[in-house]
């Protein structure tokens, strides 16, 4: 999956507090009312919005309003871009961790073998 920067980066900077974090494990089990999830949060509800305007903008949730109740829905997929991203990296390095250590079992073989 091919992300600019820029959108990982939105994604990234959505996950990192702890807050939104909260907010998306809630989702996980299912939509919720603005309200219902702000419950566990004492902040004031414009900040809490904030919170869930920042997801949406992300694209990790969407809202949809009816009447004066708005409800928050988990996007299905919307990880994986991230969880795309974090596997590359995690090939990347496990690569370069078994180069490097294949090297290091070369040298203390070459050092046993000495005279």
């Amino acid at each position: 999956m091919n992300l600019s920067p820029g959108q990982l980066d939105i994604l990234f900077q959505a996950l990192g507090d702890p807050t939104r974090r909260a907010i998306l494990e809630r989702l996980a089990r299912g939509p919720a009312t603005v309200t219902e999830l702000a419950v566990p949060f004492e902040m004031a509800l414009p900040s809490f919005l904030g919170h869930v305007q920042r997801l949406e903008a992300a694209g990790l949730v969407t809202t949809a309003k009816t009447g004066r109740i708005r409800t928050v829905t988990l996007v299905p997929g919307a990880f994986t871009p991230v969880r795309s991203w974090l596997d590359d990296q995690r090939a990347l390095w496990e690569g370069r961790l078994d180069r490097l250590d294949a090297y290091v079992q070369t040298l203390m073989q070459e050092t046993r073998d000495e005279p």
